[in-house]
């Protein structure tokens, strides 16, 4: 190894790996089920209170050395309210489009480095060798369709206690109609 190259730190396995080999690529959908393990490991890694359930069935095709997914993911979680911190259950269902595709031979970027992506290459995937893991791509499309900002019954009640503007007194128009009520304008 180049001793100019900084050592990489040994990543931890991830928590619903489900390798596919892409020699043995066939016509039936793949069916994945998070065990219980881990569903609870992904709940921590997503900041998650749980997920009772994460599923999915992905249909592959073979694109010479690419792999085409599509299909469905579905999880019932439960996050904490972005404003109030209450428990709040959600239902997940979304669609899965990803392309698994060879590890290009070019150099990789430097860590600073800017990387331009055509708009075909935002989903596709990379991987080395003969196998893929689509239990972590399905994880990672988990992560991407919980909604950050998910708010509860409760938000506007602990919005009110901490003294902090609704959405509406809060938005763009607010401080126009302020000002419009100090300069005594009507309608």
């Amino acid at each position: 190894m180049d001793k100019s190259e900084p050592e990489l730190p040994d990543l931890p396995p991830p928590e619903f790996s489900r390798m596919v080999d892409v020699r043995a690529i066939g016509p039936q959908p793949k069916a994945l089920e998070a065990n219980e393990a881990e569903r609870e490991a992904l709940a921590q890694r997503f900041g998650l209170i749980s997920i009772a359930r994460l599923e999915a069935r992905i249909e592959l095709e073979s694109d010479g050395e690419a792999v085409n997914a599509h299909g469905t993911l579905e999880a019932d979680i439960v996050q904490s309210c972005a404003v109030s911190g209450e428990d709040l259950p959600a239902q997940i269902r979304e669609d899965i489009a990803l392309r698994f595709v060879p590890e290009s031979e070019e150099e990789p970027a430097e860590p600073d480095e800017e990387i331009e992506l055509e708009e075909d290459e935002l989903d596709e995937i990379p991987y080395s060798g003969r196998h893929f893991d689509l239990g972590e791509a399905v994880a990672q499309s988990l992560a991407l369709a919980i909604d950050p900002y998910a708010t509860g019954p409760e938000a506007e009640k602990a919005r009110q206690e901490a003294g902090l503007l609704d959405e509406e007194s809060a938005g763009p128009f607010a401080a126009l109609a302020a000002l419009k009520g100090k300069n005594g304008e009507g309608e």
